[in-house]
């Protein structure tokens, strides 16, 4: 399916090769928002230890901080994806900006936990409606091809730079006070805020049609939101007990609920049948895998690095700096990769990169040196997010009609988030189990190693559905050729539909057969 270009009343066509400072404009403004979102999942990691000193919270509580705007983020995904579509990507997109600026400025102002706890879950609610809609309005807004894989490639490497970025900016700030892990974001999210009023484009085309699916959105915020709880708070209820349990079995039927109600409504909040795009598809569970394995190794990173190792907050800013730093540098070229070698090629390989990635810290011991063991992966890190990173977006929404644009972005935002949450959950379990003989280095390492043997096996899983996918891709290829290499002297291949007095196809080049 080719999604055809969105041409606004403010805005000239994208499909020639000039992009307008405008166009330019609209792309920074949607940038700056999708890595203040992905910032804030990891900015908050390394200033955990200050803010339960200074607000005397325990280590349960602390959890909360993290979990709670992933809570926010993944939980109503689904819900801002279909607001965006129904209620207008512009509308939702400011609106959600200027919540996501005051939760900020709240989180960094407040002296009480709970309140700090309520302030992130604001700031996970707002970019969960600032992801989809800004994701869907560059979808709707570039041609699909070379120019929307140009426009999503600086997209998603904002947001994996900002992703990989968190701890080092998080380091840097909290040598300075805790607060302005918080504080930082408030005048960049205002600026694009300004920029975003004048820049973003008003369309002219119509929103999607259809009514709202209140049951669907109550049972698929439940079912998400609840599974996000669950696997969250379980290392402290225990895996096995009868809460965890019972939860995961009320977490089943509400996803049984919501799929009956899709499958039946008229129009749902997710339309089943987008799934019969092997593309989607399988980006979502890739999606699920990559970054659910990364957020459970840069908890046990910053783990090791602090309690193991001691590094302080700032050591720990420029030891990890190659991997953001060869993400951010890399975006401008990542366009053009794609364009070269398609998401089919670069995401089994960018895959492969972060597996080996983490493989190699399986190597840690309490005497690692930082050349040996943290630049390798590190370096890997780089490389294997600026390859997966944007491939696995754009696979994510290719062939996805414009209406349903805001619904693709959300389910691939969710998966993200979700997999985060699933994963550092599991991490989790593993490292508090494997470290319950003591607290000497020893057992810290023994809680380590599972921890990361998990992580990498999910990892490879996600690697090994990328190159089942590369394997379909090419076989489908393979069985379509081009009518140049087939002989039709006179035969009437259009019946006389497509130009020439004879009704020849004219052009019999720009034609395809698929074997049967």
């Amino acid at each position: 399916m080719t999604t055809a270009t969105v041409t606004t009343a403010d805005e000239p066509s994208t499909s020639g090769p000039n992009w307008t400072p405008r166009l330019w404009g609209t792309l920074i403004v949607l940038c700056a928002a999708m890595f203040l979102d992905a910032l804030d999942v990891s900015m908050v990691g390394v200033a955990l230890p200050s803010i339960g000193s200074e607000l005397h919270l325990s280590t349960s509580a602390l959890q909360w901080v993290v979990s709670g705007y992933v809570l926010g983020y993944g939980g109503l995904l689904l819900l801002g994806g279909r607001a965006a579509d129904l209620l207008g990507r512009r509308r939702v997109f400011l609106v959600a900006l200027a919540v996501f600026a005051a939760a900020s400025l709240l989180g960094g102002l407040v002296d009480d936990g709970g309140l700090l706890i309520v302030a992130r879950f604001l700031k996970g609610v707002s970019a969960a409606f600032t992801a989809p809609a800004g994701l869907s309005i560059i979808t709707t807004t570039f041609a699909e091809g070379p120019a929307r894989n140009r426009a999503l490639s600086i997209y998603t490497t904002c947001g994996a730079s900002g992703f990989s970025l968190g701890l080092v900016l998080s380091g840097l700030l909290t040598s300075v006070g805790w607060r302005w892990t918080f504080l930082m974001p408030v005048p960049v999210a205002l600026l694009a805020l300004v920029f975003a009023v004048r820049l973003l484009p008003r369309p002219t085309e119509e929103r999607a049609k259809g009514g709202y699916d209140v049951l669907g959105a109550v049972t698929g915020t439940a079912t998400v939101l609840l599974l996000v709880f669950t696997v969250t708070e379980a290392q402290g209820a225990g895996w096995l007990s009868l809460r965890t349990l019972g939860s995961l079995a009320v977490v089943a039927a509400l996803a049984a609920a919501f799929l009956a109600v899709e499958s039946r409504t008229a129009h749902p909040l997710v339309r089943l049948g987008i799934f019969r795009n092997g593309s989607v598809a399988r980006a979502n569970v890739i999606a699920f895998t990559m970054t659910g394995a990364y957020g459970g190794f840069q908890f046990v990173v910053t783990l090791y690095l602090q309690h193991l190792l001691g590094w302080s907050a700032l050591e720990m800013a420029l030891g990890l700096l190659p991997a953001g730093a060869f993400i951010a540098l890399s975006a401008p070229l990542m366009g053009p990769i794609v364009d070269r070698f398609g998401t089919g090629r670069l995401l089994p390989i960018g895959l492969l990169a972060l597996v080996a990635a983490f493989a190699l810290f399986l190597r840690l011991d309490e005497h690692s040196s930082y050349p040996a063991l943290v630049l390798p992966s590190m370096i890997l890190l780089g490389v294997g997010f600026s390859l997966a990173f944007p491939s696995v977006n754009i696979a994510a929404t290719d062939g996805v009609a414009d209406e349903e644009q805001g619904l693709a972005s959300g389910l691939v935002n969710t998966a993200i988030q979700v997999g985060t949450a699933v994963v550092l959950a599991g991490a989790t379990a593993m490292i508090t189990a494997g470290s319950a003989g003591g607290d000497g280095a020893q057992a810290q390492l023994d809680g380590y190693r599972p921890a990361l043997v998990f992580v990498t096996g999910v990892a490879l899983l996600g690697f090994l559905i990328a190159a089942a996918g590369a394997v379909l891709d090419r076989r489908k290829k393979a069985t379509t050729v081009s009518v140049a290499d087939y002989d039709y002297p006179s035969a009437d291949l259009d019946g006389g539909r497509n130009g020439g007095p004879d009704g020849d196809l004219d052009d019999r080049r720009g034609g395809i057969l698929t074997k049967s």
